[in-house]
């Protein structure tokens, strides 16, 4: 049952994070013909689309694409717990469901930024995916790097992002119960 539950969990975070990526990509007006943008537009339409007729999208944030990454959120307070045995809450699953997609928003951002700091080791020269994630970590490593210059060639604003994430993801741990476990 536990490996079911693992494949259940990764399969949901999987397309929450797509979902989530696609929405992103769009805030942050990044290179629509890069690949990794082609990849995220090309894996989310089959789920986008149809809700993307009925819900347009308002002051360019795409509404539709955040509504299936909420509603995918707090079917897997829903399915999971049904799958093991738990009561059906939908008025639970939708609370988690929110704070969930605000988590892994969070979650997804330091992997981006830890990925990104890994291949900027490894990759000299252009590299398609690290232009991406440069586009998208740009907006939140942009206000510290006014704080915190380079020093040497050295970029800390990463660093300096990771301790800010992980602060707030402890006080928000003391703060809204369950956090933790989401």
């Amino acid at each position: 049952m536990e490996a079911i539950n693992f494949l259940l969990r990764f399969a949901f975070d999987a397309i929450i994070m797509v979902l989530i990526l696609r929405v992103w990509l769009q805030l942050v007006r990044a290179d629509f013909y890069n690949p990794l943008s082609q990849f995220i537009v090309k894996v989310s339409n089959p789920l986008v689309i149809p809700v993307r007729r009925i819900i347009p999208g308002f002051a360019g944030l795409d509404v539709g694409t955040l509504l299936v990454a909420f509603i995918f959120s707090a079917l897997k307070f829903i399915v999971i717990p049904l799958i093991n045995g738990g009561p059906f809450d939908p008025l639970s699953a939708t609370y988690f469901g929110f704070l969930a997609l605000i988590k892994q928003t969070g979650v997804l951002l330091f992997m981006i930024m830890l990925v990104m700091a890994i291949m900027s080791w490894v990759i000299q020269g252009y590299n398609p995916t690290l232009a991406v994630f440069a586009q998208l970590t740009e907006p939140f490593l942009k206000p510290i790097r006014r704080i915190i210059p380079s020093i040497g060639g050295l970029d800390l604003s990463v660093l300096a992002a990771f301790l800010i994430l992980n602060v707030i993801n402890i006080l928000l741990s003391g703060w809204i119960p369950y956090w933790a476990m989401l």
